[in-house]
């Protein structure tokens, strides 16, 4: 039970410090200012990491429009997630030993970890904008949820007509992360 509950608060811990650094990447890479809320949250989560992380990289990526100092950083929380999680689980089993196929499990385990954290994280911003553009589309918050979501609601809107005025995109988009979620698990 102990173990359970340790696994669920590493988890939990994880997911959110992986999921404030892909949203920093997110936002730097659409250029939304990171003054506001989520913008300084994210920040003071992932500060200490990324600046680092950013004082490293060879000048050419450090100069790209991704931000690979953030991207960096989730893929590093992911692969410290899955060799803490291995390490409770080799607590709780007597020991287990670091072998390439357990490297190779660890790699996959913070894979998957990493593309859960950025698909749920997606389905969170487009669940939140289809939300509000129907109960309060003039906020504030409905104006960054649409600039995070409308890059990935924009090629749907071209294939998916609007029926009786109602934009389906964002449902269409939320079902098919979801999708991506199940097979992922």
């Amino acid at each position: 039970m102990l173990t359970r509950i340790l696994a669920f608060l590493l988890e939990t811990a994880f997911f959110m410090l992986i999921a404030a650094a892909l949203l920093r990447a997110w936002m730097n890479g659409l250029r939304v200012s990171m003054t506001g809320q989520p913008g300084s949250f994210v920040m003071a989560l992932t500060d200490w990491l990324v600046k680092p992380l950013r004082r490293s990289l060879p000048k050419p990526l450090a100069r790209s429009p991704v931000d690979w100092a953030s991207v960096t950083a989730a893929a590093l929380m992911a692969l410290v997630y899955a060799l803490l999680w291995w390490l409770l689980l080799g607590l709780q089993a007597g020991g287990m030993a670091l072998d390439p196929a357990t490297l190779i499990g660890l790699l996959l385990i913070a894979l998957k970890l990493l593309v859960r954290v950025a698909l749920q994280t997606l389905f969170v911003l487009v669940l939140g904008y289809a939300l509000l553009s129907w109960v309060q589309p003039g906020s504030p918050a409905y104006g960054l949820l649409a600039r995070l979501s409308e890059p990935l609601l924009t090629p749907l809107r071209r294939v998916i007509p609007s029926i009786g005025g109602v934009d389906l995109s964002a449902l269409v988009l939320l079902v098919l992360l979801q999708i991506g979620m199940m097979v992922l698990i």
